[in-house]
């Protein structure tokens, strides 16, 4: 197997998977989450009661891969079977917010869809209640599935077949898409369910857990050496031109038919939530395969991108901006602390899980002096994580006028990351942060002294939800101005 590329080149791969076109063809489900408080035992029985919070919604099963398929910036498109009811119609509401995805959904009157909702209590998952029907599909739904994927398979780079055992992938349906991708030369990834493999045979990455490697080919396990014998069994039965195992805490192993093996360290700093590092690794890897990457590069962003998601709350999506983050750590460099909207609100969630308390702070931060330093250590003290947002160039212009800012964003948000009191930095565009307050609804907001309350943009907000303000002190003869003033006087 050839080596890995390096971290700059596997870069190159994450940048290129933009507008790469994937096919999923799976079960698709919607996820229903019931937030509630439980402080009481039923007199009715010795149960829990749920005292309802709040819910929430999302694309699961396949849907889930068509997410990150499209938070890897990729063209997907999911292939699936629904019901004629309100959830089929959630599921197609929340596939038309993402942003290049396309859903092709085939109804079936005679069936529900997929419904699964989770009762929790802060974050303990109290009860799962699944709606849903595993009966096989009728011959006429059949054919229509085959014509469709036929079509979209002629149209796409690699398709995923992401089977969760609730119909929608018949042994027909499964062996149409893998002859028509043979034909075009298309990679086909599967993320297999049950104990026969041999109706995926001709796939061309086989891409089960442990547990499902074992069901699959009646074959131990429980070593390194048996793993690697049961992949090779499964690779000559099924006919596949490579497998990767997801092995939990063990990583990942690449074991291709000619024999070569490649084994990839768990890359996890912190588990949270292992739900959904399935489909959040299939589809990175198969838009890296979409790419021209090879598989063992292919297998490292998977194994990245896997690493990355269980420290997530839920079932989420990794970030092409967080992959590459996490490259550049594991070649040793610092890890930014430059986030973009969506990647700081993960952070955040997570962060709030720990218990810590958020605090936010804004500014041009053109020149740091020790004005500044003495806000961020004040700011930083008021809370557990600091968030510092920073105009951007085109923001500092509007407010300071043509000649300023001096230093542009990067450099300004180079100086900012190396601060020992900063936790996160974020850049705006607008004159006030105050969409950004919005979205994060920090718990301290911090502003200079030479503020009152009520002049504080965001304050109304932050107040309103009980979060709190504080007017950090100043340093007395400190200011950017003053210092630009003096530079050009020289």
């Amino acid at each position: 197997m050839e080596n890995l590329s390096s971290v700059f080149d596997l870069v190159q791969i994450l940048e290129s998977m933009v507008q790469t076109r994937v096919l999923c063809v799976g079960d698709v489900m919607l996820d229903k989450f019931v937030y509630g408080k439980i402080d009481r035992i039923s007199p009715e029985a010795p149960i829990p009661v749920l005292q309802f919070e709040r819910e929430s919604q999302m694309l699961g099963g396949a849907g889930n891969v068509l997410r990150n398929l499209t938070a890897l910036r990729a063209q997907g498109t999911l292939l699936s079977v629904v019901g004629q009811d309100e959830s089929a119609a959630r599921i197609k509401e929340l596939g038309s917010e993402l942003k290049s995805a396309h859903l092709d959904l085939v109804a079936d009157a005679a069936r529900p869809t997929t419904l699964k909702t989770r009762y929790i209590s802060g974050n303990q998952q109290m009860l799962r209640v699944d709606d849903e029907s595993k009966s096989v599909l009728n011959d006429i739904m059949v054919e229509q599935l085959c014509q469709r994927a036929k079509n979209l398979v002629a149209k796409s780079q690699a398709v995923i077949l992401s089977d969760y055992g609730k119909g929608t992938l018949h042994s027909k349906l499964i062996s149409e898409i893998i002859a028509a991708a043979k034909q075009t030369h298309v990679p086909v990834l599967v993320d297999p369910k049950g104990v026969d493999y041999s109706r995926y045979r001709g796939a061309t990455i086989l891409c089960p857990n442990l547990k499902e490697l074992a069901q699959g080919s009646n074959h131990p396990v429980d070593t390194e050496e048996n793993i690697i014998a049961a992949a090779k069994l499964l690779i000559q039965q099924v006919d596949l031109q490579a497998l990767l195992v997801t092995r939990s805490k063990d990583g990942m192993s690449l074991i291709a038919r000619d024999g070569s093996v490649l084994h990839l360290p768990a890359q996890a700093r912190e588990v949270f939530d292992v739900s959904g590092a399935g489909d959040t690794s299939i589809a990175t890897l198969a838009a890296a395969i979409a790419t021209g990457a090879s598989l063992p590069d292919a297998a490292h962003l998977a194994n990245t991108a896997a690493g990355i998601v269980v420290g997530k709350l839920g079932t989420a999506v990794v970030m092409p901006s967080e992959i590459d983050e996490a490259l550049m750590a594991h070649q040793g460099r610092v890890r930014s602390k430059l986030f973009d909207l969506p990647s700081l609100l993960d952070r955040v969630k997570i962060w709030r899980h720990q218990g810590y308390k958020i605090g936010f702070t804004n500014g041009c931060f053109d020149l740091i002096h020790p004005g500044h330093v003495s806000l961020l250590r004040q700011a930083r003290n008021s809370c557990d994580r600091l968030i510092v947002a920073m105009n951007t160039d085109n923001s500092v212009k509007r407010l300071k006028g043509p000649s300023r800012p001096v230093q542009n964003q990067d450099s300004r948000s180079t100086v900012m990351s190396s601060m020992d009191n900063v936790d996160a930095v974020i850049l705006f565009d607008e004159d006030t942060p105050m969409n950004l307050l919005q979205a994060i609804k920090p718990d301290v907001l911090v502003k200079g002294a030479d503020y009152t309350i009520d002049k504080v943009v965001g304050a109304d907000l932050v107040q309103s939800y009980g979060g709190k303000i504080v007017l950090a002190k100043l340093e007395e003869g400190h200011s950017t101005t003053s210092t630009v003033k003096k530079i050009a006087a020289v």
